[in-house]
């Protein structure tokens, strides 16, 4: 499965009135705390890949948690990538199982997340601690032939709320935390 993503800085506010007008289908709001790891093996900002801990915590749910690996990105168009995820029953034990494995948590990136659905493509309004605000417009694709039908389609959307999509950040909220630090 690859992730087709496009990221930009956005004014919160102003998305969600063009949501609203646009008639978007509000998905839900949560709260998550991606812990993400370096490998005793080789180095993850090197090869571009990432391996997180994603402790979500939903409106008016228990939180979940999710073990994910990212791929290096796959063109240079946007943020697409390989993308293996899997529920966890307990993160605090996927934490220690890594860590006795010689993985080093290397950040963790708290984010507040706003969801919508448009055209089959996911929006997300992100206020991220440290960071900003974003705006993602992201689909899901089986195929990598598949990835600049969706791509195109992602930028549509982004034009769609008023965003460019030459405003684009092809860097991980990781890296902008780490940067801003």
């Amino acid at each position: 499965m690859y992730e087709v993503e496009v990221k930009v800085p956005a004014d919160l506010e102003a998305v969600r009135a063009r949501l609203d007008e646009l008639e978007a289908t509000p998905t839900g709001a949560v709260v998550q705390a991606d812990t993400y790891y370096d490998a005793p093996h080789r180095s993850f900002p090197e090869t571009d890949e990432a391996l997180r801990i994603r402790s979500e915590r939903p409106e008016d749910d228990p939180d979940e948690t999710r073990l994910t690996y990212k791929g290096p990105l796959v063109d240079d168009a946007s943020k697409s990538r390989e993308e293996v995820e899997t529920a966890v029953g307990d993160g605090e034990k996927v934490d220690a199982v890594l860590t006795k494995l010689g993985f080093e948590p290397a950040a963790t990136v708290r984010k507040e997340r706003d969801r919508f659905e448009l055209e089959g493509y996911a929006i997300t309004l992100d206020s991220v601690d440290g960071v900003g605000e974003y705006v993602e417009v992201e689909t899901e694709v089986d195929d990598e032939a598949d990835l600049e039908d969706a791509r195109e389609g992602a930028f549509g959307v982004l034009e769609r709320l008023g965003l460019d999509p030459d405003d684009q950040l092809r860097t991980s909220y990781l890296e902008l935390l780490l940067e801003s630090g």
